[in-house]
């Protein structure tokens, strides 16, 4: 008992890294080109890696793009809303496949972690669903782990299925404890909450882009777009608020990438969709940041380039913060307040039998000389069990 106290208290910060350098990779999107997209993050992971950083993200759907630049719906005109969902769907992501294996040597030559925004597309027999998913890859190749959206955001809907709580999850790594969440999900109160009672010391938030509802009028209406570009001080995305208030309350630092893409992004068999009425991708200008547990900003952001942003973090800040305010100790208060996290996978299958026949009941059954309605009530249990992991 001892023991297990002495390591309780002398658990440490960062693994007991003093400091650990971040990088967020404000890379430009290529459109619908997942081959030169995996080759270009590779680059950057490897860049940020010979700068010493050991944590390294990028933007939201990364590879091969922001879906929803492209706002289509029931009015759309058919050719085109056919060329770009079979395109996306072509250039979407497996996990695992070759694809995120040629990821994970660059992450391993590295010697980094990486959080990589994708299209995932659904790994279940049969399906062709697309997920909004960040993967979380280790220093040695490995995956380890990947958290899909939960709920997309407005015209997201038309591209994206819906993730569930089995993969909200925090990190333990010997850099510290990772944890992330996609764009609007730091806006929805419980699943950042769950989150963050992990006990976050890094989290990636990753974003399509900089954005302000429309542009103010003088008499304060709206006018244009529903999203419309921001780069001001004055006028800034809600993206920016929500990362200082989640690096705050959590305690963490946060790194946060934004999408970035430019019309020489787009493939020239693509470029045609520049000119659609559907398209918009004015507001993918970056904003690139990373913010100290006091909600500072150390780093960003920046707007409109090709570059990765970096930061050391300090271990010794969480520290200092947490005397202030600590959401997991002295300003908890699960006495008044509790949440329920439901963190196994729903499937839309169960096997009843889980390989077991009746016979095999039966021949079990006469074998032990256990009643069969008692073998099937047990495995039925099992299978209850099985089905919420």
């Amino acid at each position: 008992m001892a023991k297990i106290r002495n390591e309780k208290l002398n658990k440490s910060v960062f693994g007991g890294h003093e400091t650990v350098r971040v990088a967020a990779v404000q890379a430009p999107q290529i459109v619908f080109n997942k081959e030169k997209s995996i080759e270009i993050a590779c680059q950057r992971i490897k860049e940020a890696g010979a700068n010493g950083a050991k944590l390294v993200a990028f933007s939201e759907t990364y590879i091969p793009v922001f879906p929803a630049y492209y706002k289509a719906g029931y009015a759309s005109q058919i050719d085109e809303w056919y060329e770009w969902n079979v395109a996306l769907q072509s250039n979407s992501i497996a996990i695992p496949s070759e694809d995120t294996e040629i990821i994970g040597k660059a992450c391993k030559d590295a010697g980094v972690y990486c959080v990589m925004g994708v299209n995932e597309i659904d790994d279940t027999d049969g399906a062709r669903t697309l997920y909004n998913t960040q993967i979380l890859f280790g220093p040695d190749g490995s995956i380890l782990g990947r958290h899909r959206k939960l709920m997309p955001t407005f015209n997201e809907r038309l591209y994206h299925g819906l993730g569930d709580g089995s993969d909200l999850r925090v990190y333990q790594t010997d850099i510290g404890r990772i944890g992330m969440l996609i764009c609007w999900e730091h806006h929805t109160i419980l699943v950042r909450a769950a989150q963050m009672l992990m006990g976050e010391e890094f989290h990636i938030a990753n974003w399509p882009g900089t954005w302000t509802f429309g542009q103010k009028t003088g008499d304060g209406k709206r006018k244009g777009r529903i999203f419309h570009a921001t780069t001001e001080p004055g006028d800034p995305c809600d993206l920016q608020f929500a990362i200082r208030e989640y690096a705050f309350e959590s305690g963490s630092f946060v790194i946060s990438v934004a999408g970035l893409l430019r019309e020489q992004d787009f493939e020239p068999q693509y470029k045609h969709f520049i000119d659609s009425p559907e398209m918009d991708f004015s507001w993918a200008v970056g904003g690139a940041a990373i913010v100290n547990p006091f909600g500072e900003y150390i780093a960003g952001p920046v707007y409109n380039e090709d570059t990765i942003v970096y930061a050391d973090c300090h271990a010794n800040e969480i520290k200092a913060a947490k005397v202030v305010f600590d959401g997991l100790g002295h300003y908890s208060r699960p006495d008044a307040v509790q949440l329920l996290l439901h963190d196994h996978e729903q499937r839309n299958l169960l096997r009843s039998s889980k390989g077991l026949s009746y016979q095999d009941l039966k021949n079990i059954s006469e074998s032990t000389e256990v009643p069969l309605e008692k073998l099937e009530k047990v495995l039925e249990k099992v299978e209850t069990k099985l089905s919420q992991k």
